[in-house]
């Protein structure tokens, strides 16, 4: 069964146990796990009814926690994105061997984003580690700007709910290619 919790533990135990945890993000709820844990990141997707080919994005409370993940073919790319970094944009690398299959979808490329947004932060610094970061909601409905709005799209889906203030984007993040600086959202 699922639970809404403020408890910052909770929500990492949700997530090193292979656990589904829906959490604040700078404008909207996002779904999250291990990015490491297949079976957790199809039972993310199934949740979502999102098709495992588009691929997630990953966010991290620290650029450190992302490099392991990225093939960088040339240092400006980094550059371009350390200058929005920590913050709301989203950056497409080539990913490096380390990505697995199921966060990349059908793309040779990685979404990763470092938040500022400190509930973010201090979840990820506690898990040493980035998660997957995908919008709260069923494809096809708006992202979820609450946690019972979570709750209705998702239910049971979801093992933990973290309610903690959500930051003040007003939009979900721009995304960007690494290598051309072009918009893709």
């Amino acid at each position: 069964m699922n639970r809404v919790t403020d408890d910052i533990n909770h929500a990492k135990q949700t997530i090193l146990s292979g656990g589904l945890l829906v959490y604040p993000t700078e404008a909207v709820f996002g779904v999250g796990c291990d990015y490491r844990n297949e079976s957790a990141v199809m039972r993310l997707l199934a949740a979502k009814q999102r098709d495992v080919s588009k691929g997630v994005i990953l966010i991290a409370s620290h650029v450190q926690q992302v490099l392991p993940l990225l093939q960088l073919n040339d240092q400006n790319d980094l550059a371009r994105a350390l200058k929005t970094w920590p913050g709301h944009h989203t950056w497409v690398f080539k990913a490096s061997y380390k990505v697995p299959k199921w966060i990349t979808g059908s793309h040779d490329s990685v979404a990763v984003r470092v938040s500022s947004h400190l509930p973010v932060k201090q979840l990820c610094d506690a898990l040493g580690m980035p998660i997957v970061s995908t919008s709260a909601n069923r494809a096809a409905h708006d992202p979820a700007l609450t946690v019972a709005k979570a709750q209705e799209q998702l239910g049971d889906a979801i093992d933990c709910y973290w309610d903690q203030a959500l930051g003040s984007q007003s939009q979900p993040s721009c995304i960007r290619m690494a290598d051309t600086g072009a918009v893709l959202r």
